[in-house]
C-alpha cells in the first residue's frame, strides 16, 4: 500500500498550521486525523490547514474535517482551510460543508 500523503505541522503561539500534500482518501485519512485532531483539542488554538498541494480528496477526508470541526467547537479552537484546489473546494460546496467550515478562498498560493 502506497500512502501518498505528507503532512508538515508548524506550531507558533496559539496557531497550528498543517501543510498537506498528496491525496486524502480511505488509506491516508487516519494519518490526517492523527495529526489534525490533537491541535483542535487545544483551547483557543487557531488551526490553519493548507490544502494547496492536495490533488484529491474523497468523503473519508470530509469526515476527518467534520470530526475536527466538532472538536474545535468542544475546545474553543478554530479551523480554517486555505488554498483549496478547485476540485477539492467543489467537494465542500457540493456537500454544503463550505457553509459550516471556514474556507479562506482569498488566500491562493501564487508561486
Amino acid at each position: 500500500m502506497n500512502i501518498n500523503l505528507s503532512i508538515d505541522v508548524a506550531t507558533t503561539d496559539n496557531q497550528t498550521t498543517l501543510t498537506i500534500k498528496g491525496e486524502i482518501d480511505a488509506y491516508t485519512a487516519p494519518l490526517l486525523k492523527e495529526k489534525l485532531l490533537p491541535a483542535t483539542a487545544k483551547e483557543a488554538e487557531k488551526i490553519v490547514v493548507d490544502l494547496k498541494d492536495v490533488t484529491y480528496m474523497d468523503s473519508t477526508g470530509l469526515g476527518v474535517f467534520i470530526s475536527a470541526l466538532k472538536s474545535t467547537k468542544e475546545h474553543g479552537s478554530t479551523l480554517t482551510l486555505v488554498n483549496l484546489q478547485e476540485r477539492v473546494h467543489r467537494l465542500f460546496k457540493i456537500t454544503s460543508l463550505d457553509s459550516i467550515i471556514s474556507i479562506d478562498t482569498t488566500t491562493r498560493g501564487g508561486e
